[in-house]
């Protein structure tokens, strides 16, 4: 395999401005007047000042050319530039802060963001509210954020301001659940309810609910944007992969796609196909999109106790545990988004691969190795990283691509995010608060409302 080095565009957002509030508009016009949808403060961004401009700025995203693997072109698309939270959640968060932003600007009420989140959703939230206060764009009694995170993955939401200064902390708490995983979508929702209502009534703060796929749409066609404006056409057929709970992520680029075949009527890049990679604990998208194939039966190797199967090409053939989880990211089952996402794949190729961590371990050296160029470092030590995202992308990929399951020229790897125990430190005890049920949530929701 060969490389080049990455092409670099800082402040997405910014540079592409206006397609984005455009991409707002669209999506604010299909979701109309939906009263299921619940409160949002409208598609409007801040105007593009100096201010906004550099509250952007860690909006950046890259591509770099990997070479080939069995006649396949690799590039990667790194969405993890942002030094605060080494995600692709940045990009989003940021827009949805800065509608809130606009919003306080504009009516005076503030807001209260509210969030489920196994952690990485949660940390890019914090992040661009603290951003925003940082930047002048709200003070901290306009806008504020309440997260609720499983306590299997609570160790990965990172310490920042927010957690560090005692009123910030109380204004934008993080509450933790011990139940399963994805419970915390359930509590977060009943708290946007009745007890948002209630503590609006209360205190003034609206609660805006965020977990919401048009939330995130708008702000994910960046990745359509640049890929037309900096990566050549497709010599041939290109795919998109990327490591996925509910495909978000996917769904904007498509969204983005659409909009630019929109704009060019007959002369639009051909559509793309897309490969959904997951893990053991949740491969409901894979699923979905396979439903023929099915979830395999392991068998268990006496002699090293391993877990094999070689029915299904699109399941891990060893696993350490036939439902293992890689990483607690990827938490959501049944995911509101598979049915879309797979007549999505249908329409215009693609598929869906399923990695165990002992297939992601066997192959952690070539993926360093392989990413090194584009200026990711993975750690010598995998025991040191703690976002697997990006090895589980490109270990999918290589293994799909190996089995004979892309049927594509070319894939583009969305690497969504990878940070490591030295990229930063957890939050601290006193700034984390146990949620058992929706009254704890909106006793907490309630206290962070108080000026």
């Amino acid at each position: 395999m060969g490389a080049h080095g990455p092409t670099v565009l800082d402040n997405a957002i910014s540079h592409y401005y206006d397609r984005v509030q455009t991409a707002l508009h669209h999506v604010a016009e299909s979701r109309g007047a939906d009263a299921r949808k619940g409160f949002s403060p409208g598609p409007l961004l801040p105007p593009p000042t100096d201010r906004f401009h550099d509250f952007l700025s860690v909006s950046g995203l890259a591509a770099t050319g990997l070479g080939e693997h069995h006649g396949v072109r690799l590039t990667l698309l790194d969405l993890m530039r942002n030094p605060g939270t080494r995600t692709t959640k940045t990009m989003a968060s940021l827009v949805i802060v800065a509608r809130a932003a606009h919003h306080v600007r504009e009516t005076g009420e503030p807001l209260m963001l509210l969030t489920p989140s196994s952690a990485n959703k949660a940390t890019a939230l914090r992040d661009a509210v603290l951003r925003a206060v940082g930047h002048g764009l709200v003070t901290r009694d306009e806008l504020r954020i309440a997260c609720v995170v499983p306590a299997e993955s609570a160790h990965k939401v990172w310490r920042s301001g927010l957690s560090d200064d005692r009123e910030l902390r109380r204004r934008n708490p993080v509450l933790v659940h011990a139940g399963a995983g994805a419970a915390v979508k359930a509590l977060a929702g009943e708290a946007a309810g009745e007890p948002a209502a209630r503590i609006e009534r209360l205190t003034g703060v609206r609660v805006w609910h965020t977990l919401d796929l048009d939330n995130y749409r708008a702000p994910d066609t960046v990745r359509a944007w640049f890929e037309d404006e900096f990566l050549p056409p497709p010599a041939g057929v290109r795919w998109h992969s990327h490591a996925v709970s509910s495909a978000f992520g996917l769904l904007g680029h498509h969204f983005g796609t659409g909009l630019l075949a929109a704009e060019r009527p007959g002369a639009a890049r051909p559509a793309p196909g897309y490969l959904l990679i997951q893990h053991l604990a949740t491969p409901d998208m894979v699923l979905d999109l396979h439903p023929e194939e099915g979830l395999p039966a392991y068998a268990r190797d006496g002699a090293t106790g391993l877990f094999t199967q070689d029915r299904n090409p699109r399941f891990p053939s060893v696993a350490d545990d036939p439902a293992e989880t890689v990483d607690p990211t990827f938490y959501t089952r049944s995911p509101a988004t598979a049915p879309a996402m797979s007549e999505i794949v249908r329409a215009q190729g693609g598929g869906g691969l399923v990695v165990s961590r002992h297939e992601c371990l066997g192959r952690y050296a070539e993926v360093r190795a392989l990413v090194a160029p584009a200026g990711v470092p993975l750690p010598a030590d995998p025991a040191r990283l703690r976002e697997w995202s990006l090895v589980m992308a490109v270990t999918g990929t290589l293994l799909a691509v190996e089995r004979g399951l892309v049927e594509a020229d070319e894939v583009v790897v969305h690497g969504s995010g990878s940070y490591t125990a030295d990229d930063f430190a957890p939050l601290p005890p006193t700034a984390r608060r146990t949620a058992t049920s929706v009254s704890d949530v909106a006793d907490a929701l309630h206290a962070a409302a108080r000026r």
